[in-house]
């Protein structure tokens, strides 16, 4: 069971012994939240606030300061044998709301407090509308490596459905002007399944994902999430809801394309140019690894220890700024919660996991997945749970299988 310790908004949290054991050694990253969106998207729940939603204290011209501030503690918790940083992805919201120069700032900040390795990789978000050239080239020259993309499909009807505000061409010329600015690594993320489109939609948006300079493409199926303008919608009968044999036609088209095109698969979501083009940070996490996540809301985990942040923007800054902890909560993962977690993780990437992983139930319900189509034999035999294509398409419901 997982032990819920309170924090009070005082000191941060001190990381019991058995979280620094492995500090050094296993690969550290941070993720630095970005609250900011220009308007809501209809299917969005992150924790997110356009201009109207926020209060007092939630100032964005002060954010990057008050990252920094986080920064801080960050270091004076994990020091003084401070772990080696080799991953920084910033995400939102929208990152690239704030000015270029901030963000630098924040990097520069990151150099400054932690070792950081040679290579790193260093990641921002940012939506099609939200960059030019000259924040690319900005951003870029302050260490960014990699620019993941919000393009979510290349059909204007399905982008108006999704409330998005970028055009249907913007997205891919944002890549090339990342590419023109130096960018190694650009990811462009696409959402399938959204009501009102066709199989041609989906179609034309592979077509304009092939056609730009990326090396990564992640495509997600819809999900309505409560609490969404886009639930709401579809409860009214506005819209239909997402059809699951549709969402798994256009999941087999994308994998068709995708690897057609140079493109191959290393989590369900995620496909990658080879392995330099990868998403390190987010193996990062689907290793269960270390990472601090600054900015309100964001969570974090080190050594079995997750812990999360106020929500508000407002809550975050106004703690910081009184030199208090911006944790709300936390809890220490026990061995059955870490193992449980591996598998949940792991079985989700190419490579699988090894069955020894699994607990004697699991290793029984492998046995009858193989038979099933879902998990691959060669693997099993030589000791792996590995997804087949078709157990890919019911990844969620393998997961549940073997982790009951």
């Amino acid at each position: 069971m997982n032990t819920v310790l309170s924090l009070p908004g005082t000191p941060a949290a001190e990381l019991p012994d058995s979280a620094r054991e492995h500090l050094a050694t296993t690969p550290f990253g941070l993720y630095v939240h970005v609250p900011f969106c220009a308007t809501r998207c209809g299917y969005c729940d992150f924790n997110t606030y356009t201009s109207d939603e926020l209060g007092p204290g939630a100032n964005r011209s002060e954010y990057a300061g008050t990252a920094i501030a986080e920064l801080r503690r960050a270091a004076a918790v994990l020091g003084p044998d401070l772990p080696t940083v080799s991953t920084v992805f910033v995400g939102g919201g929208t990152p690239t709301l704030l000015p270029a120069e901030d963000l630098a700032a924040v990097l520069s900040a990151v150099r400054d407090l932690f070792p950081v390795a040679p290579g790193v990789e260093v990641t921002t978000e940012a939506n099609p509308e939200s960059v030019t050239p000259a924040s690319l080239a900005t951003l870029r020259a302050a260490g960014f490596t990699r620019l993941s993309l919000g393009m979510q499909s290349a059909a204007e009807h399905v982008l108006a459905v999704l409330d998005r505000r970028h055009t249907p061409g913007r997205a891919a010329q944002a890549a090339r002007e990342a590419a023109a600015a130096g960018f190694g690594h650009v990811n462009l993320d696409l959402i399938y399944g959204t009501p009102g489109e066709t199989d041609a939609d989906w179609a034309a948006s592979l077509d304009a994902v092939l056609a730009a300079p990326v090396d990564h493409v992640s495509a997600y199926a819809l999900i309505v999430e409560d609490g969404t303008r886009l639930a709401r919608r579809i409860a009214r009968g506005e819209l239909p809801v997402p059809d699951d044999d549709v969402l798994a036609d256009r999941y087999v088209q994308a994998d068709t394309v995708l690897r057609g095109a140079g493109f191959d698969w290393y989590e369900v979501s995620n496909w990658a140019r080879g392995d330099a083009a990868r998403c390190r940070h987010n193996e990062l996490y689907w290793a269960n690894a270390n990472w601090w996540g600054v900015g309100p809301g964001a969570h974090s985990h080190v050594g079995g220890v997750r812990w999360w942040n106020v929500k508000h923007p407002a809550a975050y800054a106004q703690r910081l700024a009184a030199g208090e902890s911006p944790v709300a909560d936390r809890e220490v993962l026990g061995p059955a919660d870490r193992a449980l977690e591996t598998v949940m993780l792991g079985l989700r990437l190419r490579d699988g996991l090894p069955l020894t992983a699994l607990s004697d139930a699991g290793r029984l319900r492998a046995a009858d997945a193989v038979a099933r189509g879902l998990l691959d034999p060669a693997a099993h035999a030589a000791g792996r749970a590995v997804l087949t294509d078709r157990g890919r398409l019911l990844a969620d419901a393998v997961v549940r299988d073997l982790t009951d």
